[in-house]
């Protein structure tokens, strides 16, 4: 026990005079010898020293920018420091939907790659004086540190931190908060704190599972969404973007919106809303495409009625009478208004999209919306733009049956089979039907929400029926006055041709009077002139 309290008080002592030594030496050696000598010394120590140190700052390059690898290197080591670390820090991140735990200063954990050892530690520098400083790294400084073996010196500098960069950003994307973008006028677009695109938090609560639709046809789609969104390596294989367009269209009401946000919340998406009437012409569209983000869908929501892209459906309107003119002069003058203010062009937004543009930025999903697509023009949704055409219809069962569950928490009634007989005869949107399903007050039951959906089933196939009958009459009443303005016209033609003949006869018949009349006065002075010789 003594040797031990021996051993202990002679390292005490020794490491007090080391430290002493190292005083003096940094307080009256001259600076460059001081240099020269940690050269030399860690020279002496690299050959003993088995391990490769690489330094992550938090801050490098530009000012008030931090680093991104810095970042991503933190999201990767959140996890592992939660699970091992002993000390940890939390962090509230921008954009993120809870704090963020990482290591606090001076910890270390460990990681794995390939079978290889590798150890993290985070640590920090503090200013020598206090002092209030600009830029946020003139003070503290933070970094985080990877060691290694030199061995696996390869390894590590061409794969393992790659790897940590694309792990670190995956987990950022899955950590930040959704958001839904709207497009600023251009006059806003510069000054303090000014952007292109306005933000707030995207939390609407759809998704494929709640959606009411066609159990294939859903199906369908989120396959296809899910295939896209791991196809990095194939589009590049097959050189292509990395985008993918959808056109949905149907009537009003049959939840081309809700698609869109069950989109969204399955790949995890960030929405973009791009009001193309604020769009004043193509450089402008251009720069505010080049702005939006990857794992993005970029919507324009009623396309046919967004802007006048062609000039070849304002020349099918003229020659057509007119037919989508609006009769309200307010509307009227404000669409001429936009039409004048916008210089956005069928030519200009197919490049954005599907042109030289569109390759700028990956992982972006287009969607159009329109409740007419046979006004689009066919160069906007041909496949390779509108890469997938999916119609949104009226309520069919599959899809009743999801509002039944969703809205009623049933799965079977009795009522379900003349629902099914009703939606087979009679078109209603999926929101009618849901908001005949709803219940409207606490003493509401399962069986008084389906009577009222059928009651307004039969109304509907009524009405439908009514109309039906109606524009049948209407069509007869039509053919009939077609018939008799036909009737009327060959009477008319009938007449003329008469008259016509009546009039060629009545100048024959005058000519010949006037021919035998001529003739006979002939005769007669030829006569009178004989008997006078």
């Amino acid at each position: 026990m003594a040797m031990v309290g021996e051993l202990w008080s002679h390292l005490g002592s020794t490491m007090g005079t080391l430290m002493l030594v190292y005083t003096l030496f940094k307080q009256f050696f001259p600076y460059h010898l001081q240099v020269s000598f940690e050269k030399y010394f860690h020279r002496i120590v690299r050959f003993a020293y088995p391990y490769v140190e690489i330094t992550f700052d938090e801050f490098t390059g530009e000012r008030m920018k931090r680093s991104e690898a810095y970042s991503r290197i933190k999201s990767y080591l959140s996890d592992k420091s939660t699970a091992s670390a002993k000390r940890l820090k939390a962090d509230v991140v921008k954009d993120s939907q809870s704090p963020v735990l990482s290591m606090d200063s001076n910890e270390e954990i460990t990681d794995e790659f390939q079978g290889v050892k590798v150890w993290w530690s985070a640590h920090r520098t503090l200013p020598k004086t206090q002092r209030i400083s600009w830029y946020p790294n003139d003070d503290e400084k933070k970094y985080y540190r990877l060691t290694v073996h030199k061995r696996h010196r390869e390894l590590i500098t061409q794969s393992y931190i790659s790897h940590v960069m694309m792990e670190g950003k995956e987990i950022e994307t899955k950590r930040r908060q959704r958001k839904l973008y709207s497009n600023n006028p251009s006059q806003n677009w510069y000054g303090y704190r000014r952007s292109k695109w306005s933000n707030v938090l995207f939390e609407h609560p759809a998704t494929f599972d709640t959606l009411a639709m066609d159990a294939k046809l859903k199906e369908e789609i989120k396959n296809d969404l899910i295939k896209f969104s791991k196809g990095k390596d194939y589009y590049a294989r097959i050189g292509k973007a990395w985008k993918r367009g959808y056109l949905l269209y149907g009537p009003p009401g049959t939840g081309k919106s809700s698609m869109i946000a069950a989109m969204a919340n399955l790949l995890d998406y960030d929405v973009y809303d791009l009001e193309l009437t604020a769009v004043k012409e193509n450089t402008e569209l251009r720069r505010l495409l080049l702005d939006t983000s990857s794992k993005s869908i970029i919507v324009i929501e009623d396309i046919d009625c967004s802007i006048d892209l062609t000039g070849q459906r304002e020349k099918k309107t003229e020659k057509d009478g007119n037919e989508d003119e609006p009769s309200d002069p307010v509307t009227k003058r404000v669409k001429e208004e936009e039409k004048k203010e916008s210089k956005v062009t069928l030519s200009g937004l197919l490049n954005c999209i599907d042109g030289l543009w569109s390759s700028c930025g990956g992982e972006r999903i287009i969607v159009f919306t329109t409740n007419y697509v046979e006004k689009l023009d066919p160069a906007l949704i041909r496949k390779g733009r509108m890469d997938k055409h999916i119609e949104l219809s009226y309520c069919c069962f599959d899809a009743f049956k999801v509002f039944a569950k969703n809205y009623l928490e049933i799965d079977s009634h009795s009522l379900f089979g003349e629902i099914e007989s009703l939606l087979g005869e009679t078109n209603m949107t999926p929101a009618d039907v849901a908001e005949n399903l709803m219940p409207k007050s606490d003493y509401d039951d399962v069986e008084t929400c389906l009577k009222r959906l059928v009651e307004a089933l039969e109304d509907a196939k009524e009405e439908a029926k009514k109309k039906a009958e109606d524009e049948a009459r209407l069509k007869a009443e039509k053919e009939e006055e077609k018939q008799k303005q036909k009737s009327v016209k060959e009477e008319k033609e009938q007449s003329g041709k008469d008259d016509k003949e009546v009039k060629e006869n009545g100048v024959a018949l005058e000519a010949a009077e006037a021919k035998e009349n001529g003739v006979a006065l002939e005769a007669a002075e030829a006569k009178e002139n004989g008997v006078a010789h």
